[in-house]
């Protein structure tokens, strides 16, 4: 068995009194609430973790897991160093297991449920200025009128639908083709759960997906493309890697820019509606946010760049 508090994955098979019931559950997740695979994987990590700690205890069943072994698991985690947001993400991942097992009758009470892990510091998420993304923008177009190619196209078309309507990547490699509303000015995104929402977009990422369309996509395009919106150089669906490598190979272009992926286009998108008074509730809309706190994160982020502003402005600051 691995020490406790390593990752996984456990050199020996696990009972499958343990290992069957976590199966069931990842299929359920899969199943009932659409999560992506990305998203299975890290359940799926986090709680083998917690089944070889509990193999190491002695536990070879689900009914003997008790509060102490799941605080002895965290605790270990700790040991090893594991950052608070790393702790929290394995409790949350624990709790949502041995509630599921407690709701569908597998266990009689939750052990969990008085289970506590440490509230991760709050960071405030880096993001570009509004005049960053302006340049990222200009200098990607640039590239592609230099190019004069179907990628070129495609990386502008992309980029401008990332920072216009605040999409995530899963989200924006999803897309269809008919997914695209000029009339309304629009987009019909499918976010986490498979919950659609319909995102207002600019005039120039629809400008930048329509000469896509006209003249990048049908020279990539083939039989396998389907409907989708993006497609990779040999015609399939754009992977997430490629779209994560091309907005960091875009920021790279911008002088003092953070070092983002296409989730910090997302942050300065919502960042910047909410300097340009947009309210708070809008934002979490058009972000898809199951939450209105999740979204209160970017008034923090607005509140530091105003005082950031006020420092260096007022001359009795």
């Amino acid at each position: 068995m691995s020490a406790p508090g390593d990752d996984p994955i456990a050199p020996d098979p696990l009972p499958a009194a343990l290992l069957d019931p976590l199966e069931d559950y990842l299929r359920e997740l899969r199943l009932r609430r659409g999560l992506s695979a990305h998203t299975l994987r890290a359940y799926r990590t986090d709680l083998l973790g917690l089944l070889d700690h509990l193999v190491g205890r002695g536990v070879v069943d689900l009914a003997d897991v008790d509060l102490r072994d799941l605080r002895a698991w965290l605790a270990a985690q700790q040991a090893a160093g594991r950052a608070r947001t790393t702790m929290q993400r394995r409790s949350a991942a624990v709790h949502g297991f041995f509630r599921w097992a407690e709701q569908s009758g597998r266990l009689v009470r939750d052990p969990s449920a008085a289970l506590r892990s440490p509230r991760p510091h709050r960071r405030l998420p880096a993001t570009l200025s509004q005049a960053e993304a302006d340049q990222l923008l200009r200098d990607a177009l640039a590239v592609a009128r230099e190019d004069d190619g179907p990628v070129g196209l495609r990386d502008v078309a992309m980029l401008e639908v990332l920072y216009a309507t605040g999409v995530r990547v899963a989200e924006l490699c999803g897309l269809g083709t008919g997914d695209v509303d000029r009339d309304r000015g629009v987009l019909r995104v499918f976010g986490k759960g498979a919950k659609e929402r319909s995102v207002p977009v600019g005039r120039p990422a629809l400008v930048a997906v329509d000469a896509w369309l006209g003249r990048g996509r049908p020279r990539l395009a083939v039989p396998a493309s389907g409907d989708a919106l993006f497609v990779g150089e040999r015609g399939g669906r754009i992977d997430p890697r490629v779209v994560r490598r091309i907005v960091h190979r875009a920021l790279r272009m911008v002088d003092g820019a953070p070092d983002l992926g296409p989730h910090g286009l997302r942050h300065a998108m919502a960042t910047h509606l909410l300097e340009g008074g947009a309210d708070l509730r809008s934002v979490q809309e058009i972000l898809g946010h199951a939450s209105l706190a999740t979204t209160q994160i970017y008034t923090h982020v607005t509140d530091e760049r105003l005082r950031s502003a006020y420092l260096q402005a007022h001359p009795r600051a």
